[in-house]
């Protein structure tokens, strides 16, 4: 399967744009020797790039633009190796009444990867957000255990031996609440403890019990004091689960960059930590906020693609991360990342251009993952 019209049309005016136009961006990297040196050359799929280092690379999906544009079906199925629904699988929508469930945007999802050969990822099963109505007016400290026990047991049963990982819990850590371990004080804290984490495992080990079950969470990336805060909450919250037993296996890391951010030597050492836990290591969620850039759409393009080039090279050389997801397949203006100070929608924050327009992120990411070595597992 090809790209879309626009991303062949696109495609080596894009290139020529981004080597001619971006000499601060080749400064920062020596593309000599690489096919970034050649504008006429093909680009090729992230899929197969990255699966040929042992990465595994793909998207969050949309299933309703699975079934309503051919030309997301088609980026989608020639880019990515792995896929995670956006929302199919949050409370809301998975789970809208006490006694329905609804499978069908996740099971469209399933059935296209199947087709496709692609991996899924399940997400998410305890989070502080898209619960429906029903959980907060009937869910109780009696009854959140047993009500919590069955819909980890009724949605990883139905994907069993489908999803190659679940994010199990996401984002606990909330260091501004002032609890024990930092962790958030939000619905299944409060009605069960620091236990809900626990029982959350163990649910979705017993009901899926060939998945790889991953804590998530966001705000790790930065060497800054708020970052090193919530890595070093996040590496302890590991160690107990891991202490007492928990079946977890693996981290998420969302990624949620902002345009300009810098990654320093803490980051890497944060991410060999988690892997000698004999812990995966995930970027699970990957975008850039370019919400507050105020120049050219080159300019955005070029400093977007940098942020990229930065991050990507500093995760993958711990030799630690096997499988990088961004939080969308392209670009459409949104509110990027996961904590917002500002309304201003991001522009374009993905990889892929609208329409699977190869833009500069497009070809960063195909050199860095021409780059990579494998990972150490």
């Amino acid at each position: 399967m090809g790209l879309g019209p626009a991303s062949t049309q696109n495609s080596t005016a894009s290139r020529r744009g981004f080597i001619l136009g971006s000499l601060s961006l080749l400064l920062c990297a020596p593309f000599m020797g690489s096919r970034l040196s050649f504008a006429a050359a093909p680009f090729s799929p992230l899929r197969q790039l990255a699966k040929d280092k042992g990465i595994a690379f793909g998207f969050a999906v949309d299933p309703k633009k699975l079934d309503a544009d051919a030309t997301y079906r088609d980026v989608v199925a020639r880019q990515a190796d792995i896929l995670v629904p956006e929302n199919a699988l949050k409370w809301q929508t998975v789970h809208p009444e006490p006694e329905r469930y609804d499978f069908s945007q996740a099971d469209t999802l399933a059935a296209f990867a199947q087709v496709h050969q692609q991996r899924l990822r399940g997400h998410t099963f305890c989070w502080h957000r898209a619960l429906p109505d029903w959980v907060y007016k009937t869910v109780t400290p009696t009854n959140a255990e047993s009500v919590l026990n069955a819909h980890i047991t009724t949605v990883a049963a139905h994907y069993r031996g489908r999803m190659a990982s679940w994010d199990v819990v996401n984002e606990a850590i909330q260091l501004e609440d002032g609890q024990p371990g930092g962790l958030r004080n939000a619905f299944w804290y409060q009605m069960l403890g620091p236990r809900y984490l626990d029982v959350a495992f163990h649910a979705a080990h017993k009901a899926d019990p060939g998945a790889v079950l991953c804590y998530n969470d966001y705000g790790l990336e930065k060497d800054t004091h708020y970052g090193e805060s919530r890595r070093a909450a996040v590496l302890t919250l590991l160690q107990g689960l891991i202490k007492r037993g928990v079946p977890i296996h693996g981290l998420g890391i969302q990624s949620h960059l902002r345009l300009g951010d810098t990654f320093g030597p803490e980051l890497a050492r944060f991410i060999l930590a988690v892997r000698a836990l004999g812990l995966a290591v995930y970027v699970t969620e990957l975008d850039v906020d370019d919400s507050q850039f105020n120049g050219s759409m080159q300019a955005r393009d070029d400093a977007v693609a940098a942020t990229y080039k930065r991050y990507l090279e500093a995760v993958l050389a711990t030799r630690a991360v096997s499988t990088v997801i961004t939080w969308g397949v392209w670009d459409s203006p949104h509110i990027a990342g996961a904590v917002q100070d500002h309304g201003r929608p991001a522009q374009r924050p993905l990889v892929f251009g609208p329409q699977g327009e190869i833009k500069p992120a497009s070809w960063v990411v195909e050199h860095v993952f021409e780059g990579a070595q494998p990972p150490r597992l």
